[in-house]
Parts: structure tokens; sequence; C-alpha cells
């Protein structure tokens, strides 16, 4: 949703969100540089946002029970961990942040930031994850001005979890609507109108009666 809503209008925006599936993928690869072909092209990205995830068996489908963020400055050679249930998924971002240095060719630095908001139970770090990737990206550094210094710490940001998975519910449902819309637009076929017979035998259709 940022990648398509968001990120396309900044064509100079040298920014990688990666999938999930993608960031677990290099976490979970012996020698992530077999990966280069399957994964963007790095060579003149800025930042690169990962979600992580504590799984550390593929072979389970739904494995793993937590997810934070890990946000690759590249340019800085800085790797930001922010993880809403600090520090559960410490070593799994050390071992994101080891592989990624490695497909970039790059010395990283981890820094985790102990000052990341924090979630107040067990079910909310996805939202935290989302949030806290919106509010860097777009309140951070897409404002920034080329060569600016930018803090990345996430200090005294609230975070109201129950607020925004009713916005991202609402998202969800505007883009529902939507494409209902365009299904009907395209659809060379509409449904044919309700009609009766009439007591003189008159066909009417429901817009008549």
């Amino acid at each position: 949703y940022l990648e398509r809503e968001y990120l396309t209008q900044y064509p100079n925006a040298h920014i990688v969100l990666l999938r999930p599936s993608m960031s677990f993928m290099l976490g979970q690869t012996p020698d992530p540089l077999t990966l280069k072909e399957v994964l963007p092209d790095f060579s003149r990205t800025s930042h690169i946002f990962l979600p992580v995830n504590d799984c550390r068996n593929p072979a389970i489908a739904e494995g793993g029970s937590h997810w934070s963020l890990l946000l690759v400055s590249v340019v800085d050679g800085v790797a930001f961990h922010y993880d809403s249930l600090h520090p559960s998924n410490a070593s799994s971002a050390a071992l994101t942040a080891e592989k990624m240095s490695t497909l970039l060719g790059k010395k990283l630095v981890l820094k985790d930031l102990e000052d990341s908001p924090q979630q107040e139970n067990s079910s909310d770090c996805g939202v935290f994850v989302c949030i806290l990737m919106k509010h860097l990206l777009l309140g951070k550094l897409l404002k920034a001005a080329r060569g600016e210094k930018i803090g990345m710490s996430m200090a005294n940001k609230q975070v109201d979890a129950n607020k925004v998975r009713k916005e991202m519910l609402g998202i969800i449902e505007n883009f529902r609507r939507e494409g209902e819309r365009r299904r009907r637009q395209a659809d060379p076929f509409p449904p044919l109108a309700s009609c009766t017979v009439d007591t003189t035998g008159t066909i009417r259709h429901e817009s008549e009666i």
C-alpha cells in the first residue's frame, strides 16, 4: 500500500520496501548472494525497510510469534532496529542485518533502538511495524532535503493500535468497494432488471412499479 499509493509519487527516491516473505527468505538463506537474481537491485538504493520475524524454521508455514522492523540506511552503513517488544527480536534482527551486509558488500552497524514505542499486549507487533514504517517513510525520509541528516529515533512517538487497526480496515474496505465498482463497469453482461406481468398482460420493469 505505501509503495503503490505513496512511494510512486517520488520517482527520485531510491527506497525499497522489502516484502516480508523476501526478508524472511534473506534471513534463512545461508549465502544471501545466491538471492541477487530474485531480490531488487540495491545498487542505487539509499534505504531498505525489512519486516523481521522471529521464526527460525522455514518448514513451519505459520512459524514465528513476533514481528519487528529493520531500516537499513545504505548511505550511512547503519541498520536501525525498531522492536515493540524489546529486546524480543534482537537476534533475528542481527541475523538479517548480517545477511543484508553480505548482500550489499558493505559493513552495517546495527543500532537496536531501545526507545522504540512499546506495545501493551502480545498481538500488536504487526500493527506497530506498519505504523512505524509509515511514519519513518512519510514523516522522515520522503520529507528530508537531499543530503539532510535525519534523526531516526522514534522516542516519544505515540501509537494507538486500535485506531491504526480501524484505519487499516477502512483502507481495505475502500479498496474492496473500488474493486466492485470497477468490475461492474467492466461487466459486458450486467444483470437484467427484474420485471413482472400485470393483470392486463403488460410487462413492467421493477423501476416502473
